[in-house]
């Protein structure tokens, strides 16, 4: 699965498009219309962490599912709208748009100090630290706090990406420890901003005000590792992913060295094609039907956004790699309510990235050396990427 999950999902998709998970205790979702329509129904609740400390058997973990729960995409209808619209304005087009030329400066120094060696890691030494550097001036931080920050952060996302019934119980100790040094850290980084705050992300939550209403100390760490989280892995696999298909499809990537303007549409293809974000998740609030199964109050329903995004119904020829494609609707973001609120970002730094690494490096291609899937089934991405070249300009 996590090397190629694709044909399971088709094979899903084809056979059994809501189909009872025996290991997960879940129904997954695989058909497009499916996905959507589950995206928009209040039925299926959005807080996966709700009764989770009481499923992990460990009434202590509680701080860490209160800090799990208080993030946006994860959030019920009625607290996520008050999250969205207390930091929507941070990542407004005209706020992503004024970032580009520092993601281009950022870009441009990071292939700068690669040694000309005929070969890079695009994980290691491009994918990785871009959006990490990214988010770290966004959020006002140093970029060396993002490696700490990152490993805390990893702890407890293990928990949303792996089986849950393997989850063991010292890696809920694990992920709560991490919880409290997090907490301690982002605690201290609001006390900063409240003191003197300046135009970084950190400054503007502390100060998010909508008649009155802030976000509670809770939502603020709990929000700020999400941001974490969202625009830096998600965004490193991206390009991870987006490069390895091209690579693999070497018509394709002729046709975006021929042709730069595509870059847009093709990073709308690489998401489609092979997203990072691969399901969310809800649970049912109450008996309902979906394709004909009954789906039980509490049960857990699994929306398989990489699978809807090869649905034939929805997109002609969904196993091809096609950069002219312009596939709107793709669910690489989600959909409805929960929509990703990085997408913009996502997409610029990914669209500057591509974009570089055509016009500094020519003859890119695979090394032959054996890939290897992080160990997450949630987010997908290689653990690193490496590539051979014939020459680097500057």
């Amino acid at each position: 699965m996590l090397v190629d999950p694709y044909p399971t999902y088709e094979e899903l998709r084809r056979t059994d498009p809501v189909h009872w998970h025996e290991p997960f205790a879940a129904w997954v979702l695989t058909r497009y219309d499916d996905v959507v329509a589950a995206t928009h129904d209040p039925r299926l609740r959005s807080d996966r962490a709700g009764g989770m400390s009481e499923r992990a058997g460990c009434p202590e973990l509680q701080r860490l599912f209160d800090v799990i729960g208080a993030q946006m995409n994860i959030t019920n209808p009625e607290r996520h709208h008050r999250l969205r619209a207390l930091v929507a304005k941070v990542f407004t087009p005209r706020a992503v748009d004024a970032l580009r030329p520092a993601v281009e400066e950022l870009v441009d120094g990071l292939l700068d100090r690669l040694p000309d060696q005929g070969r890079i890691d695009v994980i290691t030494d491009f994918a990785f630290p871009l959006p990490a550097r990214v988010i770290a001036r966004l959020l006002g931080l140093e970029s060396d706090d993002l490696v700490q920050l990152k490993a805390w952060s990893d702890d407890f996302s293990t928990l949303f990406g792996t089986d849950p019934s393997a989850v063991t119980a010292e890696q809920y100790q694990r992920a709560l420890r991490s919880t409290n040094e997090l907490t301690e850290f982002f605690s201290a980084e609001f006390a900063k901003r409240r003191a003197s705050p300046g135009d970084d992300l950190l400054s503007l939550l502390v100060q998010a005000e909508i008649d009155g209403d802030r976000l509670s100390e809770t939502e603020l760490i709990a929000n700020a590792n999400l941001f974490l989280a969202a625009g830096h892995e998600t965004t490193t696999h991206l390009i991870g992913n987006g490069l390895l298909a091209l690579l693999r499809h070497p018509d394709q990537l002729r046709l975006l060295l021929e042709e730069p303007s595509l870059i847009p549409s093709a990073v709308e293809e690489f998401l489609r094609y092979d997203g990072t974000v691969q399901f969310m998740n809800r649970e049912a609030g109450e008996d309902l039907t979906i394709g004909g199964k009954s789906i039980r109050k509490g049960q857990l329903v699994y929306l398989m956004f990489a699978a809807a995004n090869r649905d034939p119904a929805r997109f002609p020829d969904p196993n091809r790699l096609d950069v002219r494609r312009k596939p709107e609707g793709h669910l690489a973001f989600g959909h409805g309510p929960h929509v990703c609120l990085g997408a913009a970002l996502a997409r610029m730094e990914a669209g500057v990235a591509f974009a570089a690494l055509f016009r500094r490096f020519s003859g890119l291609r695979l090394t032959g050396e054996p890939l290897e899937y992080q160990e997450n089934l949630e987010l997908r991405g290689l653990k690193s990427l490496p590539v051979a070249f014939d020459h680097r300009s500057a």
